[in-house]
C-alpha cells in the first residue's frame, strides 16, 4: 500500500485510508491483518466496545505503536464534562497506552450545552496530552458553529457517512472551507455493490466495486473508513493507490447523490 497523510490543522498527521471495526467479532485479528498490510489507522469508538481488542490487535501486528493512528469516540450518553473525562481515561487503560491520537464527539445528540461539555473535555485530555487531536463526528455545520462561537478550538475532523449515494454537500463544503478534514465512514455502502455504475466501473478498471468506492472517496479528497472482518477483504480494500478513476466516470459516480435521502446508517448529522 502506498500511503501519503494528510496534515491536520493540530499539526499532527493521519493517514488517507483507515480500518473501521463497528460491530466486527473479529476485530483484534482483523486490526492485526490491517496493520501486517500496509494500513496505518484504526477507527475505533466506545460503543463499539472493542477498545481492548483494537490494542491486542496492534501489539499482535508487531507495528510498533507510534506508526499506527488510534481513534476513539465518546458516545452522547456520556456527554457531560465529568462523563467524558470518565470516558476517556477508561479509553486510555482499555488501549494500553498513553495518548490517542484522534478522539471524537460520536454525535450531536443531546443538545448544544451536553455537546459543548464533552468538547471542552476532551480538549482538556488534549492539552494534559491524552489526545493529540480532536474531533467530531456526525455534525452539521450549526454544531460545528457551537464550538466557534463558544471560543474553542476547532475540530481536525468530522466523521460522517459518505459514498456515492449520500455525500452530504453543505457540511462537506463547510468543512472544506474551515480546514477540517472529512473521514468518511460506511464508504463501502454496506456491500450494496449491484448499482450499474459502480458495476460499469468495476469492470472497466478491472477493480472490485468496494475499490472502486474507496478509490471515489479518495480522489474527492475524503479519508475513508472501510470496514470488514475478513482478511482478503481487508487486504483488497486497501489496494487503492497508484491508479485513478477518470474525470468523466467520477462524474458518473458523482450523479448518484441522494443527499441525507441515500443515508444507510445511523446519520443524526440533523440533531438539535
Amino acid at each position: 500500500m502506498v500511503e501519503a497523510d494528510v496534515t491536520l490543522s493540530s499539526g499532527h498527521t493521519m493517514p488517507t485510508l483507515g480500518l473501521g471495526v463497528y460491530m466486527n467479532e473479529e476485530c483484534a485479528e482483523a486490526c492485526q491483518v490491517a496493520l501486517q498490510n500496509g494500513y496505518r489507522m484504526i477507527d475505533g469508538a466506545r460503543y463499539y466496545e472493542n477498545e481492548v481488542q483494537v490494542a491486542v490487535g496492534v501489539k499482535k501486528s508487531g507495528i510498533k505503536r507510534e506508526n499506527v493512528f488510534i481513534t476513539s469516540k465518546v458516545i452522547h450518553t456520556d456527554f457531560t464534562y465529568d462523563g467524558t473525562t470518565a470516558a476517556l481515561k477508561d479509553s486510555i487503560a482499555n488501549l494500553g497506552s498513553s495518548y490517542y491520537d484522534l478522539y471524537l464527539t460520536h454525535s450531536p445528540i443531546g443538545g448544544k450545552e451536553a455537546r459543548l461539555s464533552a468538547y471542552k473535555a476532551l480538549l482538556d485530555g488534549k492539552a494534559s496530552g491524552l489526545i493529540r487531536s480532536v474531533g467530531v463526528s456526525n455534525y452539521s455545520a450549526k454544531h460545528i458553529e457551537e464550538i466557534r462561537e463558544a471560543g474553542l478550538e476547532m475540530p481536525v475532523v468530522n466523521q460522517i457517512e459518505l459514498h456515492p449515494f449520500c455525500q452530504q454537500k453543505p457540511i462537506v463544503e463547510y468543512c472544506i472551507k474551515h480546514n477540517i478534514i472529512v473521514q468518511a465512514y460506511s464508504p463501502l455502502v454496506r456491500g450494496a455493490f449491484d448499482n450499474p455504475v459502480i458495476q460499469e466501473l468495476s469492470a472497466k478498471y478491472s477493480k472490485d466495486p468496494a475499490q472502486i468506492l474507496v478509490r471515489w472517496s479518495l480522489q474527492r479528497g475524503f479519508v475513508p473508513l472501510p470496514k470488514s472482518s475478513q482478511p482478503e477483504r481487508i487486504i483488497s480494500n486497501g489496494q487503492v493507490y497508484g491508479w485513478n478513476i477518470e474525470t468523466a466516470d467520477m462524474e458518473k459516480l458523482d450523479a448518484l447523490d441522494r443527499g441525507t435521502e441515500g443515508a444507510i446508517t445511523w446519520n443524526p448529522v440533523d440533531a438539535d
